[in-house]
């Protein structure tokens, strides 16, 4: 690691993160998800939705520059027959403190602070055309994904989508595996699973999202299918690997330690 980006690194690690209660907190991660994806009015999650996910069960977490926020993670409550855990609708970053950490450490004290509350279970949505972001879900925290939704939000006012439909994967993070459990300790994980099919991403993806072209909707569309077919079939992406010519999800029969 250069000596530069170490630094960086490890000024954010002396960041201190805390539980987030009271309105005024709230407002400034409202202003920070409205830098973060440039959502009209409209698709911000208001400043009273944090109220509720603090008093029905759920957690903010924010880590702060001095006064200033630099990041936080939202999660609320959930359930299913047989299973309550908590699905973390939002984490955001501060442009200037992005790829040095600090989203991991958002992570990692989060499972913390379920884990204190007796939570076996994270969830949470993200772009399948999004591999950095995938990468960090799959590799880094050692969530799984099983589960493919179409234009799970429908139209949205972000940039970043582009205009292409909401289409996302469901993360499972699974707190006590012994996967999550080392990667976290920053220990080496367990074998993966033997790769049974693998789902490609062009590097180029993005500039076809903000060019408009349509090669961007075409290879979701095509995704769409293969994630589909394949979790019909019983697998799960466990993984992604990085190559020249882009990223792909890598999938497999059974679960993972």
């Amino acid at each position: 690691m250069a000596t530069g980006q170490a630094s960086r690194e490890s000024e954010v690690t002396a960041l201190p993160i805390r539980v987030l209660e009271t309105p005024e907190e709230f407002e400034t991660c409202v202003a920070l998800q409205g830098r973060t994806w440039g959502f009209a009015d409209r698709d911000l999650v208001p400043r009273r939705m944090f109220v509720v996910a603090r008093k029905i069960g759920g957690g903010v977490l924010g880590a702060y520059d001095g006064e200033r926020l630099v990041g936080f993670a939202l999660a609320l409550p959930a359930h299913r027959p047989g299973q309550t855990f908590w699905h973390s609708h939002m984490l955001a970053v501060e442009r200037d403190y992005r790829d040095r950490g600090l989203g991991r450490r958002l992570k990692l004290a989060q499972r913390e602070r379920a884990l204190e509350l007796g939570f076996d279970l994270i969830e949470w949505t993200f772009d399948p055309l999004e591999m950095k972001n995938a990468y960090f879900n799959l590799e880094s925290l050692g969530a799984i994904a099983r589960h493919y939704h179409p234009n799970l939000y429908g139209a949205t006012t972000s940039a970043l989508q582009a205009g292409l439909p909401t289409d996302r994967l469901t993360a499972e993070w699974w707190l006590r595996s012994p996967r999550v459990a080392a990667l976290a300790a920053g220990a080496a994980p367990p074998p993966p699973l033997p790769v049974a099919a693998e789902i490609h991403v062009p590097r180029e993806v993005q500039e076809w999202k903000q060019a408009g072209d349509p090669r961007a909707a075409a290879l979701q569309e095509r995704n769409r299918a293969a994630f589909l077919q394949h979790f019909a079939a019983g697998m799960i992406a466990f993984g992604c690997a990085r190559r020249p010519e882009g990223s792909a999800f890598l999938l497999g029969y059974g679960e993972p330690a």
